[in-house]
């Protein structure tokens, strides 16, 4: 079984539908909000909501590039809760990076 045919069966995971969207942007900062619904299972209200959310909080910055929108995260934010007090937003997007980044920036 590989990361892509794990299936979330009992209706809880680890990371929340905010920390979903940021990775999800990190990998396309062009995506429109409903790809992004899309690709995290959840409707493009919600995505709406929480791209608001993370722009007011500083953790993305939203660019109008023509018809669309381009985000860019900010990687030095502090992550919010106490529990992950001295991390930042760019270390979980590296450590969740497809494993072929992450070897393509080791060394």
């Amino acid at each position: 079984m590989t990361a892509g045919d794990i299936r979330n069966e009992d209706g809880w995971t680890f990371l929340t539908n905010h920390s979903h969207v940021l990775i999800s942007l990190a990998g396309d900062p062009d995506l429109r909000l409903r790809d992004l619904a899309d690709a995290v299972g959840i409707t493009e209200r919600a995505v709406q909501g929480i791209v608001n959310d993370l722009e007011a909080a500083g953790f993305i910055a939203k660019h109008r590039e023509g018809r669309r929108n381009h985000y860019t995260i900010v990687r030095d934010g502090s992550m919010r809760h106490r529990v992950e007090a001295g991390h930042t937003v760019g270390e979980l997007l590296d450590a969740m990076a497809p494993p072929e980044a992450r070897r393509s920036s080791v060394g």
